[in-house]
């Protein structure tokens, strides 16, 4: 895991990709894509996310080997190419998309263990919150106790819940049925599915949380023990993760039709697998998916204090959350992130949030770092920067940073105008964040240009709370 000066090997950060990656939402991606298209729609749909992903992997690695001295990836990339606000924003985004993540993870953990505990109902009862926030604050006293320690358990959980995935896929291809693959293909016996376009358009937010998580190892670009081995970990993890998705996804819908599973329960795949093999496949399932998130939950505490501190380090955040106790953890930016996340488990009580749309938010919360980063790396071969002596390979950069920006905007759509203007909400109060952290080194807070983005934001903003308010608009 870690060599003599305690940066983090090709294992280690394969393991937090993967462990980012494949959290809660594989286990209930059954349920999550039938909700939203048939079969041909998916398959359709597979295929944008795996050219588009693939093509946001290759940025993320290029990056990581054409910019070896910006740390931290996602934010560090978008403060480079556009300014500080948009890298404050960047962070900001990625931040909070992150520990929302954690609090769908806490949601569909004790939904879970409801299965087998009806107390936790589905996983916003008070026991369940009550359980869900002594859960919370275990992990992260065990964070506290050091970055390469819990790096270590993320790989033996990121080892423990790829065997029943396996095991799934193999079980599923015994019981999978071509005429139940195929009936209803392209979803035109149900009215509410609509066009294959919109089916399309619908299941791409899935894709994008099934997927969060592929910038993991460049988030810890600073700890490597090897600058190289960020760019293979990400492709290799998500080259793999794209594999188990795809095959849990497509076997599920050979053994059971788009409206059965679109009707069941999550985690929706331990009822697909009880359906092959009876109630011990459930049982599995279920069991690995309270493994998976507990790693995962490890994974993305760990990225929730490193984005902050990172963003803090350079003072794009304010200088308090580059704090850092005797085992090197950014310990403020673990507390703000876990008390944030303390909050929302407590409004799940009075909101009743489920899983899914806290995995929408989160979601949406993400586009647009994704978006600055594919922009960045287009903007470094449209300058030619970094490629002086490399003019073909800035032609291939050049395609893969268009087909990035082009698929993150795309995103951008398929969200819909409501999770833009959900996210504007989120994004606003960060300014105060961020005029802070000018203060502190008496800068210029905005650009000109800056204003103008900033005030965008809160027009947006002010939009979503009236439409909250009045109705129109909702979580």
């Amino acid at each position: 895991m870690e060599n003599d000066t305690g940066k983090l090997r090709l294992g280690a950060l394969l393991a937090l990709v993967v462990g980012s990656m494949i959290g809660g939402g594989i286990f209930s991606l059954p349920q999550n894509m039938a909700a939203s298209a048939a079969p041909g729609a998916v398959l359709i749909g597979w295929g944008i996310t795996a050219v588009g992903m693939l093509a946001l992997v290759f940025v993320f690695q290029t990056l990581a080997n054409r910019k070896p001295e910006l740390d931290a990836g996602i934010y560090a990339y978008a403060k480079a190419g556009f300014g500080d606000y948009l890298g404050f924003s960047s962070a900001w985004g990625y931040w909070i998309s992150a520990w929302l993540g954690n609090v769908s993870y806490f949601v569909l953990l004790f939904s879970t263990l409801g299965f087998f505990f009806p107390v936790f109902g589905e996983g916003n009862t008070p026991v369940a919150i009550g359980c869900a926030s002594i859960l919370l604050w275990a992990v992260h006293f065990l964070v506290a106790r050091g970055i390469q320690q819990a790096a270590f358990i993320n790989l033996v959980t990121t080892i423990a819940k790829i065997v029943p995935l396996i095991m799934f896929i193999v079980l599923a291809a015994i019981g999978f049925h071509l005429d139940v693959f195929t009936m209803d293909f392209w979803g035109t016996g149900n009215a509410d599915l609509g066009s294959v376009m919109d089916q399309v358009r619908n299941m791409m937010l899935v894709t994008v949380w099934v997927f969060i998580g592929i910038e993991g190892a460049s988030i810890y670009s600073a700890k490597a023990r090897d600058r190289r081995d960020v760019g293979r970990a990400t492709v290799i993890g998500f080259v793999g993760v794209l594999l188990l998705l795809v095959m849990v996804n497509v076997l599920s819908m050979g053994i059971m039709s788009q409206p059965e599973l679109a009707e069941l329960k999550n985690p929706s795949m331990a009822l697909v697998l009880s359906q092959v093999v009876g109630p011990w496949g459930g049982h599995l399932i279920s069991l690995g998916l309270v493994i998976s998130l507990l790693g995962a939950l490890l994974s993305w505490t760990l990225l929730c204090a490193e984005i902050l501190h990172a963003a803090s380090s350079d003072g794009t955040m304010p200088e308090l959350l580059s704090k850092e106790n005797a085992n090197k953890v950014p310990v403020n930016a673990l507390w703000l992130s876990n008390g944030l996340i303390q909050l929302f488990l407590l409004l799940t009580l009075v909101n009743e949030s489920t899983y899914l749309s806290l995995l929408y938010l989160a979601s949406s919360m993400i586009l647009v770092p994704y978006l600055w980063s594919a922009a960045y790396a287009l903007l470094l071969a449209v300058k030619g920067e970094t490629y002086e002596k490399e003019p073909e390979v800035r032609r291939k950069d050049l395609f893969i940073g268009g087909l990035a920006t082009l698929y993150a905007i795309w995103l951008l759509f398929a969200g819909g105008i409501d999770y833009l203007l959900l996210s504007a909400l989120l994004y606003a109060p960060g300014a105060v964040s961020f005029y802070k952290a000018k203060s502190e080194r008496d800068e210029k807070v905005f650009t000109p240009i800056e204003k103008i983005i900033f005030a965008v934001t809160i027009a947006s903003a002010l939009v979503a709370t009236l439409g909250l308010y009045q109705g129109w608009l909702s979580l």
